[in-house]
C-alpha cells in the first residue's frame, strides 16, 4: 500500500512507526516531546533507528483521559506534523478521531490518519478521508466492555467497521486494521487477540498492532511502564510470526533490530 509518497509491502514485512506524543499527560512519555525542538530532536532520532513512519498524537488516550478542544489540539500537532514534513522525507500519521482535527492535519501534510474510535466519534473523519484519499488506520474499540465476548465477536465486529470505512468512500487500498488492545477490553480479551492475530493478518486489510509498554504487559510481568520493553518485544513477536504489517511502539531501535532478526532467521525455513 501507499503511504505519503512511499510504497510498503505489507504482505512480505512488518514495519514500525514510531510514537511522537505532544502530550503533557500521556501514560509513559507524557511531557518528553511537547516543544518543538525536542518534537523534532526524536524524531530525527527514530528515523535514524528505523521507524519507517512517524505518528504524531496531540491528547493522551489514557484511562481517564481528559478531552481537549479541536483548537488545542491542532495547535499542538499541526506545527509538529508541518515542521517533520519539511525537515524530513518519511511518512507522518496523525492520531486522531476528530473530523477538524484530521482536516487541519492533512493540509499540514499528514499521509495517514489513526482513529482510535474507528469513525463511531464524528462523521466528519469519515467524509474527510474519503475526500483526501490519504491512508486511514481505524481501530477496534467500544463504549463499554464486554467480557463474555470472544475472537468470534471481534471478527464480527471488525467486519462491520471495515464496512463502515467502506460506506463513506474510503479505498480498500488505503484501510489498516487495529486491534484495539487496551481499549475497552479485559486483559484476557487483550492476550486473546495477541495470540491470535495469525486469524485477522489473513483477512483482506494490512493490521497494526499497538502494545507498547500498555498495562497487558503489567499484567502479565507485573512491571512499571519503564520496564515493559521485553514484553513489548514478544508481542512484536506474534506479530512478524502473523504477519501484521506494523507494529506502533515507542522504543524504535530495539524492535527495529529484533524485527530484522526475526525476518532475516525466518525467511531461511518459512516460504
Amino acid at each position: 500500500m501507499k503511504i505519503g509518497n512511499k510504497e510498503f509491502d505489507t504482505k512480505h514485512n512488518t514495519y514500525v512507526m514510531g510514537i511522537l506524543n505532544v502530550t503533557p499527560d500521556s501514560f509513559s512519555d507524557g511531557g518528553n516531546y511537547n516543544s518543538m525542538d525536542k518534537a523534532l530532536y526524536h524524531t530525527r532520532d527514530m528515523i535514524t533507528q528505523g521507524a519507517a513512519i512517524i505518528d504524531v498524537g496531540g491528547e493522551s488516550t489514557r484511562l481517564g483521559y481528559t478531552l481537549i478542544s479541536d483548537e488545542e489540539e491542532i495547535e499542538r500537532v499541526c506545527p509538529v506534523i508541518e515542521a517533520i514534513k519539511r525537515e524530513f522525507d518519511i511518512p507522518v500519521s496523525l492520531d486522531t478521531y476528530k473530523g477538524g482535527v484530521a482536516k487541519a492535519g492533512i493540509e499540514s501534510g499528514a499521509d495517514l490518519l489513526n482513529d482510535i474510535w474507528g469513525l463511531q466519534y464524528d462523521d466528519v473523519l469519515g467524509k474527510v478521508v474519503a475526500e483526501t484519499k490519504v491512508a486511514y488506520c481505524l481501530m477496534h474499540n467500544r463504549k463499554e466492555k464486554n467480557e463474555s465476548w470472544g475472537l468470534s465477536d471481534f471478527m464480527n465486529q471488525m467486519a462491520e467497521d471495515i464496512n463502515r470505512a467502506l460506506s463513506y468512500g474510503i479505498s480498500k487500498e488505503a484501510i489498516i486494521y487495529d486491534p484495539g488492545i487496551g481499549f475497552a477490553k479485559s486483559q484476557e480479551q487483550n492476550l486473546l487477540l495477541i495470540g491470535n492475530l495469525d486469524k485477522y493478518t489473513k483477512e483482506e486489510y494490512p493490521v497494526l498492532l499497538g502494545t507498547s509498554r500498555k498495562s497487558v504487559i503489567n499484567y502479565v510481568l507485573d512491571v512499571p511502564v519503564d520496564e515493559r520493553l521485553e514484553g513489548t518485544l514478544a508481542t512484536t513477536a506474534e506479530a512478524v510470526f502473523a504477519g501484521a504489517a506494523f507494529v506502533r511502539v515507542h522504543d524504535v531501535k530495539e524492535n527495529v533490530r529484533f524485527i530484522n532478526m526475526l525476518e532475516r532467521t525466518r525467511s531461511k525455513w518459512v516460504k
